[in-house]
């Protein structure tokens, strides 16, 4: 059971209250401006498309999105937003990728550092674990929107390379260049993904305990609340029970 979609489902849900909706749009608005800079048009920058989708699925306004587009292709005046990834280690020797945006590095290193350090981890040299992952779609499916077998004719013909059963969804996992393919054989279908996404999924992933898992998803929440996070990534398949107690 593959289940990557756990920990994407649960930081949506988190998201349901205003203080945690507020800082998720922030998130959401950084990301389209930031892919807004390779171009402003979706339909000719696929990490735009791949940005606004995301932030439509997750509920950010279309004006917030107009004008995040319009701040990042520089048709609107702003702070500059810069992409910065860091690398380290948590409990468990589990290889962490943060990714952020922020408009000031020499601030965002030293709090990430003090984050990963107060939970028993360490930083990581530049290329320590980032070889360690490759940059997939991954969408979710409510199964009683469709069956198995139904799913499979769509998405495969579309380019997926997988299909998981993680309890109430069917996961969806495919190169990031099938992302915007899949969702829109899925829309021809009148089917609402759940989580659409394009995130960094580790080749090979580790087997953990659930006090080990605990540990490490306890971190990555902390990074995770942090305005200048916008993902965290890690090297094990978070379980379904798991996630739902950190949520709790």
């Amino acid at each position: 059971m593959s289940g990557h979609s756990h920990w994407s489902t649960i930081k949506y849900k988190k998201a349901a209250t205003d203080a945690k909706r507020g800082k998720l749009f922030s998130k959401l608005s950084k990301a389209v401006s930031v892919a807004a800079r390779q171009g402003g048009d979706p339909a000719f920058n696929a990490k735009l498309r791949a940005a606004v989708e995301v932030a439509r699925s997750s509920g950010l306004p279309k004006d917030n999105i107009e004008k995040a587009i319009k701040k990042g292709s520089g048709t609107a005046e702003g702070t500059a937003l810069i992409e910065v990834n860091y690398e380290a280690y948590a409990h468990g020797g589990v290889a962490l990728l943060v990714e952020c945006i922020t408009d000031k590095p020499v601030r965002t290193l030293p709090e990430v550092r003090r984050i990963i350090e107060s939970h028993n981890g360490k930083m990581g040299a530049a290329g320590s674990v980032a070889w360690l992952f490759r940059r997939k779609s991954l969408i979710s499916v409510e199964k009683s929107a469709v069956d198995e077998d139904t799913l499979m004719g769509i998405v495969m013909d579309a380019g997926a390379e997988d299909i998981s059963d993680i309890g109430e969804f069917w996961e969806i996992i495919s190169r990031a260049e099938a992302h915007a393919k899949i969702l829109k054989a899925l829309e021809a279908a009148n089917i609402t993904p759940k989580v659409s996404e394009l995130r960094l999924i580790a080749d090979n992933e580790l087997t953990l305990d659930n006090a080990t898992q605990a540990k490490v998803l306890r971190l990555m929440q902390a990074l995770e609340d942090h305005d200048d996070v916008q993902n965290v990534y890690a090297n094990f398949i978070p379980s379904a029970e798991a996630v739902a107690a950190l949520g709790e």
